[in-house]
């Protein structure tokens, strides 16, 4: 059977029948694929490990006729282990997965998706900013590229010159009075300047941002996400914002926890 190699990214996992799982990734050539595992359940698994939601991985299938099969999976990153010391960086994990996700299609080449989310697990690992900012920026990002790029300082409905005052999820960022629409709100302008300044990856007025606008600016960013994604992020409501919290008793930090496997 044709077998390929690939860069891929898992997002998700799933179990199927009784020691197999099927694994969604992210792929850099190839997009959004679903393959099955084999044997990836039992403890003697030779690439179980590697294969859990977060990991990126030089990946080799055979094409099968409904799903294809992973054959090998080689480690190129482990970010698991630093982002799950960091209770706010794996709810920021959980839902970059998801959102990456929901933004791609199965078997449709998504490079700049795959090279923004390879870039934000590395940004969360690494933890030079906060995770929350790292969310906030990808979640921007992600949408961009997919064609719902907000405006942060002309207006989104008639282009009139900023910087407006207002903004309108429904329409697309920042409105002038004209354009103003029931639903909108009256930001601080410096949330809307860290908005765009994480849209842009400045990282300079990013990191130097006030914790009131950064809580600001992470509302417009859910809810600007939530409406364009046209239904919730399971995961969003969950992410931790505030630093230095802990998390829920109970709560595994396994990489694995919440993915279905």
């Amino acid at each position: 059977m044709p077998t390929y190699r690939d860069q891929a990214i898992v997002l998700r996992t799933h179990k199927l029948a009784e020691a197999d799982r099927i694994v969604t990734v992210l792929a850099r050539e190839r997009g959004k694929l679903r393959v099955v595992a084999k044997g990836v359940r039992r403890t003697q698994s030779r690439f179980g490990a590697r294969l859990e939601p977060g990991m990126v991985v030089d990946l080799q299938c055979y094409e099968g006729r409904n799903l294809d099969t992973v054959t090998q999976a080689v480690s190129i990153a482990y970010h698991g282990e630093q982002i799950a010391r960091d209770y706010r960086a794996y709810t920021a994990l959980s839902t970059v997965l998801e959102t990456a996700d929901r933004l791609t299609e199965e078997k449709a080449p998504a490079l700049q998706q795959f090279l923004l989310l390879q870039g934000a697990l590395a940004a969360l690992a690494g933890g030079a900013h906060d995770a929350s900012l790292v969310l906030d920026a990808y979640l921007l990002r992600a949408l961009a590229i997919g064609g719902y790029a907000p405006s942060f300082h002309d207006c989104a409905q008639c282009g009139d010159p900023g910087p407006q005052l207002a903004f309108n999820v429904a329409a697309g960022g920042a409105v002038c009075p004209s354009c103003r629409r029931p639903g909108s709100v009256a930001p601080a302008r410096a949330t809307l300047d860290l908005l765009a300044a994480l849209l842009a990856g400045d990282w300079d007025v990013a990191d130097a941002s006030a914790a009131q606008h950064r809580r600001e600016g992470s509302g417009i960013t859910a809810a600007y996400v939530q409406w364009h994604l046209e239904r919730g992020l399971r995961s969003l409501p969950h992410v931790e914002r505030e630093p230095h919290a802990a998390p829920p008793q109970n709560e595994s930090l396994s990489l694995g926890a919440g993915s279905g496997s």
